[in-house]
C-alpha cells in the first residue's frame, strides 16, 4: 500500500475512535528559546506539529502584505530546493504541510506518519523551509500575483469589501485596520530584500511556539523540537505592537451593484485571555452565535423575514479583536434589518439572558466541546493558540466548569460593560437609494 492510502485510512480510524479524555498538557522551553507545548496521543501512529510565529500582518509595517507572502514562499524554494522537489519530498514520506499567515501569527504545519524513517527525514525537510528559504524572483513574482488575483476578487465580493472596510473604520491608527493580503501598491513594493529582512527578523525560535500532538514520547517530542529549530537563529521575541486607540462610531455605504445589502455592525470587543471571555462567550452564544434559535435569528429572520441568516461574534486577538454582527437583506429593508438588530442588541445588553436560554446554551457548549479535541490536529491547534496567547496549560480542563460557572448576571454585567451599540461602526455594501442614504445618514467609502 502507498503512503497517501495508508495516512487516509489512518485518518478514518482515528475518527471512528471513541471520545477520550482530555489531553495531559506537558510544557517546556526550548534550548533555542522558544516555548513547547505536547501532548502524548499514542492512539494512532502519527504525529502534528504546528510551528507559530509571532510574524502575522500585525508586523507589516509599511508593506501590508508582506508577512503573507513571506509565509506564502516558504514552500516555494529553500536551501536549493525548488518548489517541486519541496513537493515532492514531502510526498514520497506521506507527510501533509500547510502554511497560514493571519493579522497576529504565521504558522507551518506538519502531519507525518510517526515511524522515525518518515518523521525524522519530514520535520528535517521543514526545518530546511522555515530555517533557509531562498526567495526566488520567478517565486516571488508568482505569489505576488497570487495574491494581486486574490484581491480582484475581493473587488468583485461585496461581503468582502464590507469586512475590509469595517476593519479599517475600528483599526484607524493600528495594523489591524490593514488586510494582511495587502494592496496593489504595497505589493508592488514588496522586494526580496524585504521578504529577507522581516523573515530575519521574525522567523527566529525566541519569537516561536511549537505544538506537538501524537504518537511520540516526550523525550523524542524534545529531540524533534531541537532538531525543527536547530537552523533558526535564537533571535529575540517580538515586543508586543502598541495598542489601538480610540475608534469612533460611523456608519458606511461600499456602492455595489446588487439586490442585497451585506451589513455588518460592531465595535471592539476583547483580547485573548480577557477576564470577560466567557460571560461574553456563553452571552454571544444566546445572541446571535447558536445559528437559527438564537436571539437575532428569530428577530430577524423568522419574525420579520428580513434575512436568511443573521450571526454575531467576537475575534478575540492579542489586543481587543472585534465583536460583529453581519447578514445579508434586500437593499430596501436594509434600514429595518440595522434597526432590529440595534434593538435585539439594546434589549439584551440592558437585560441580559433568561435562565433558560443560559442553560441551553451551557448545554449545547459543554456538549459540544468534546468534538473540538477530537483530533490531533484540533488539539494541536489549541496548543499553538495557548502557547501564542499565553493562556495557562489548564484552558482545556476547565473551559466547560468555566462555562457552567457564568451566571445570567455576569453575561449581562460584561456586555453592559463591553458592547454599546451607539458607538457601532456599521458598514453596508449594495445599492442604496438616496432616500435611504439620507435617512440612514451614511458616508460613501470607496471599497478599496
Amino acid at each position: 500500500m502507498s503512503i497517501r492510502p495508508l495516512l487516509a485510512m489512518l485518518l478514518m480510524v482515528a475518527a471512528a475512535l471513541p471520545a477520550r479524555a482530555l489531553p495531559a498538557i506537558e510544557s517546556w522551553g526550548s534550548e533555542q528559546g522558544a516555548r513547547v507545548l505536547y501532548v502524548h496521543a499514542p492512539e494512532i501512529p502519527m504525529v502534528d506539529v504546528e510551528l507559530v510565529f509571532d510574524a502575522g500582518a500585525a508586523r507589516d509595517g509599511e508593506r501590508d502584505g508582506l508577512a503573507r507572502m513571506v509565509n506564502g514562499l516558504l514552500e516555494e524554494g529553500a536551501d536549493g530546493l525548488d518548489a517541486d522537489a519541496i513537493a515532492t519530498g514531502f510526498e514520497d514520506l506521506g507527510a501533509v504541510t500547510g502554511f497560514s499567515s493571519q493579522r497576529d501569527m504565521a504558522s507551518v504545519s506538519l502531519r507525518s506518519l510517526s515511524a522515525a524513517d518518515k518523521l525524522a527525514p519530514a520535520t528535517a525537510l521543514l526545518a530546511r523551509l522555515v530555517a533557509r528559504p531562498d526567495f526566488p524572483a520567478t517565486a516571488v513574482e508568482r505569489i505576488r500575483n497570487q495574491m494581486r488575483s486574490a484581491l480582484m476578487q475581493t473587488r468583485q465580493s461585496p461581503g468582502e469589501l464590507a469586512n475590509r472596510a469595517f476593519y479599517e473604520s475600528l483599526y484607524p491608527d493600528h495594523p489591524y485596520g490593514a488586510h494582511p493580503g495587502g494592496t496593489e501598491a504595497s505589493l508592488e513594493g514588496i522586494t526580496q530584500d524585504a521578504l529577507k529582512a522581516f523573515h530575519e527578523r521574525y522567523y527566529v525560535a525566541a519569537n516561536a511556539v511549537v505544538a506537538v500532538v501524537g504518537d511520540i514520547g516526550r523525550a523524542d517530542a524534545q529531540t524533534l523540537v531541537e532538531e525543527l529549530l536547530a537552523g533558526l537563529p535564537r533571535g529575540e521575541r517580538a515586543p508586543p505592537p502598541e495598542g489601538p486607540g480610540a475608534a469612533t462610531g460611523a456608519t458606511l455605504l461600499i456602492e455595489y451593484p446588487a439586490e442585497q445589502v451585506h451589513l455588518l455592525m460592531g465595535q471592539r470587543g476583547m483580547r485573548r485571555g480577557d477576564p470577560d471571555y466567557f460571560p461574553l462567550y456563553l452571552g454571544n452564544h444566546i445572541l446571535g452565535g447558536s445559528g437559527l434559535v438564537s436571539r437575532l435569528a428569530k428577530a430577524v429572520r423568522e419574525e420579520r423575514g428580513l434575512s436568511y441568516s443573521v450571526s454575531s461574534g467576537f475575534i478575540p486577538m492579542r489586543d481587543e479583536g472585534p465583536f460583529k454582527v453581519s447578514l445579508q437583506t434586500k437593499a430596501a429593508n436594509a434600514g429595518e434589518a440595522m434597526a432590529v438588530v440595534e434593538e435585539v442588541l439594546a434589549g439584551f445588553v440592558a437585560a441580559g439572558p433568561d435562565e433558560d436560554e443560559l442553560e441551553a446554551a451551557k448545554d449545547n457548549i459543554v456538549n459540544g466541546f468534546p468534538l473540538r479535541v477530537e483530533s490531533n490536529a484540533k488539539i494541536g491547534s489549541y496548543l499553538a493558540m495557548m502557547g501564542f496567547y499565553d493562556l495557562p496549560l489548564d484552558y482545556l480542563d476547565t473551559f466547560t466548569a468555566r462555562v457552567e460557572r457564568v451566571t445570567a448576571a455576569q453575561v449581562r454585567e460584561a456586555f453592559a460593560r463591553r458592547v454599546d451599540p451607539a458607538a457601532f461602526v456599521r458598514v453596508l455594501a449594495g445599492d442604496l437609494d438616496a432616500a435611504q442614504r439620507e435617512a440612514l445618514g451614511v458616508v460613501v467609502h470607496d471599497g478599496e
